[in-house]
C-alpha cells in the first residue's frame, strides 16, 4: 500500500461505505469522531488513504466493544 496516496472526496465517500456529502460533512465537524482532516490543494480536499483506513479500523474496534442494548 502506498502510504502517501491521497484520495479525493468521492473516493473517500466510497471507501466509507458510499456515504453522502452531508454525512462526510458531519464526520468532519463531530469532534467526538476524530475523523481525519483533509489536505487542501487548490480548494479541493484530499485525505491520506492510510489515515482513513486507520480511522475505519478504529471505528470497527470501538463498535465491537459497545455493550448490547
Amino acid at each position: 500500500m502506498n502510504t502517501h496516496k491521497r484520495i479525493a472526496a468521492r473516493e473517500l465517500r466510497n471507501l466509507c461505505g458510499g456515504v453522502s456529502d452531508m454525512t462526510l460533512w458531519r464526520y468532519l465537524h463531530d469532534p467526538y469522531l476524530n475523523f481525519p482532516k483533509p489536505i487542501y490543494i487548490k480548494k479541493r480536499r484530499y485525505w491520506q488513504e492510510t489515515e482513513v483506513i486507520s480511522w475505519l479500523e478504529s471505528q470497527k474496534k470501538s463498535s465491537s466493544r459497545q455493550p448490547a442494548a
